[in-house]
């Protein structure tokens, strides 16, 4: 791996090492010391900060910001891995903040997958072929094991563990230190450790356009699913009879459906 005879673009700090196969956008910025490896793309207009290391195989989009320290397209924490061909893909406009580790994925499924618009704290740990979606929010020090899935417009507090295959719905919000073991349904709050429920993210749902009918059909949804005496199928049943077919209203429900882990409740 070298820079030696390459021809450095304005941006890119003469100290920084890069492979030959690497693909460097227009307007890129590459920081003191920094590492980018075989098989790299790094999309126009991302900022990559002193110290980075970016193994190998990833791609990475447009306009986001890599800070200092951070450790991106290792190879898979997984006993199981072999050496196979796998990647590490990140959306557009994503900010990876200090020393935050993402791993490539396996055989599995061959990738990890950050989405865009992401935001991603100093320490977190996103594991092999784990899926996070967009607009997410990953506060610091959170640790994930494998095939996690976190979807769009989630929160997870800092200091939280991510149990392997482990699933947060869209627009949920996990409390800080906390220990994700089983599902959590969208649009809902969850803390503690065991994990609990604590109602429909109210606030998150409005700030977020959510109109009322909406909110209270989901509201109504939150009191059969986890606040009756009914077992999931029953609970189930009576939600799809009595609720308006609203599309929010049945990706929850299909959520809690299709759960293979369970549900926190």
């Amino acid at each position: 791996m070298t820079n030696s005879k390459m021809t450095l673009e304005p941006g890119v700090h003469a100290s920084a090492v890069i492979d030959s196969t690497a693909e460097i956008g227009s307007e890129v910025v590459i920081g003191p010391y920094a590492v980018v490896g075989p098989g790299v793309v790094i999309g126009s207009g991302s900022r990559i900060g002193a110290h980075v290391v970016i193994e190998r195989d990833t791609v990475i989009g447009q306009g986001c910001v890599i800070h200092a320290g951070a450790v991106l397209g290792g190879d898979p924490q997984d006993l199981k891995y072999a050496g196979e061909p796998s990647r590490l893909v990140i959306g557009d406009r994503t900010v990876i903040r200090e020393c935050v580790t993402l791993n490539r994925g396996t055989a599995a499924s061959g990738q990890t997958v950050i989405g865009s618009d992401c935001l991603l704290m100093a320490y977190a740990h996103v594991a092999h072929d784990s899926v996070i979606g967009n607009h997410v929010v990953i506060a610091n020090a959170v640790n994930m094991g494998g095939h996690v899935e976190i979807e769009d417009w989630a929160i997870i507090g800092g200091l939280t563990a991510v149990h392997q295959f482990a699933r947060v719905g869209r627009h949920a919000i996990v409390g800080g230190a906390s220990a994700v073991r089983k599902d959590v349904p969208p649009y809902v709050k969850a803390s503690g450790h065991p994990l609990s429920l604590f109602g429909l993210n109210a606030v998150g749902l409005e700030r977020r356009g959510f109109g009322e009918d909406v909110r209270r059909e989901l509201r109504q949804a939150y009191r059969i699913l986890f606040q009756s005496r009914l077992n999931v199928t029953q609970a189930l049943e009576r939600a799809r009879s009595e609720l308006a077919p609203l599309p929010e209203v049945g990706y929850m429900l299909d959520f809690i459906e299709s759960s293979r882990r369970g549900i926190t409740v």
